[in-house]
């Protein structure tokens, strides 16, 4: 099974780190959140990846041109201008990298990667900056199941700031973070398609988000896969620190490979 991730947008939101990146090389533990995704699908089984560019997307392809270095030692002799590679590591991954254009939407970038989509008969689709601890496989069973051709993970947006009881005089009289699920589940991505989707997208001006995820949910052939378990997006330098904090503390939930 393949999985397409979108990786072309601009990150406007977190433009501290992608004015010099695109934001899915954004790094959590000096890895690109982009590797950490690809991680999750790998730990349940799916190692074929097609990646739509857009933004920067040179970095992404001299990332994967150059993994052996990023992942291995390495000795250069300059004299002999060779190199040698020691202690070889890399993850079963075939990765196709497809450039979908910068101001492509990404409904249009899905469309865009279609022809690399012909014969399967589903494949996973999701955002190329946000992590959770969602079982791929049950999300793939659950999606073959229902008979219609979308499956979206809804869940629970995650706790953002603390609320506060503040009384007539100013005096805070409780505080305790925004608990989670206080409102209503919302797209969480990690979606599993049939590729006759991209018949409901028009062009490159067409947001997944907008009509074609609307229309299939009018026909009756969109399902929710309803995940209360972690997620967490990279939208802000905020929530890049809490992932770092997470990594670093040897319990981030969506390290389900080790």
């Amino acid at each position: 099974m393949k999985a397409v991730i979108l990786a072309g947008g601009l990150g406007t939101r977190i433009s501290e780190e992608t004015h010099l990146k695109p934001k899915p090389m954004v790094e959590i533990g000096g890895k690109p959140i982009l590797w950490h995704i690809m991680k999750i699908y790998s730990s349940h089984g799916i190692n074929d990846f097609i990646i739509c560019l857009g933004y920067k997307g040179y970095l992404i392809k001299e990332y994967f041109a150059n993994y052996f270095l990023h992942m291995s030692d390495v000795t250069f002799d300059m004299k002999t201008n060779s190199m040698e590679v020691h202690q070889q590591h890399a993850e079963p991954w075939r990765v196709t990298l497809v450039e979908t254009g910068e101001a492509t939407m990404t409904g249009g970038r899905l469309k865009r990667v279609s022809p690399y989509l012909d014969g399967e008969e589903a494949f996973c689709f999701t955002y190329g900056d946000g992590v959770s601890d969602v079982n791929i496989r049950e999300l793939v069973d659950f999606h073959k199941g229902h008979g219609g051709l979308a499956t979206l993970t809804a869940t629970y947006p995650p706790a953002r700031f603390g609320a506060l009881d503040i009384q007539s005089d100013q005096r805070i009289t409780s505080f305790k973070e925004k608990p989670k699920g206080d409102g209503g589940m919302i797209n969480g991505g990690f979606f599993v398609l049939s590729p006759k989707v991209v018949d409901f997208i028009d062009g490159d001006s067409t947001p997944w988000e907008h009509a074609p995820l609307e229309t299939l949910a009018t026909l009756g052939k969109l399902f929710a896969y309803e995940h209360t378990g972690f997620w967490q997006p990279m939208d802000t330098l905020r929530d890049k620190h809490l992932l770092e904090d997470l990594w670093a503390s040897g319990k981030a939930p969506w390290r389900i490979w080790e």
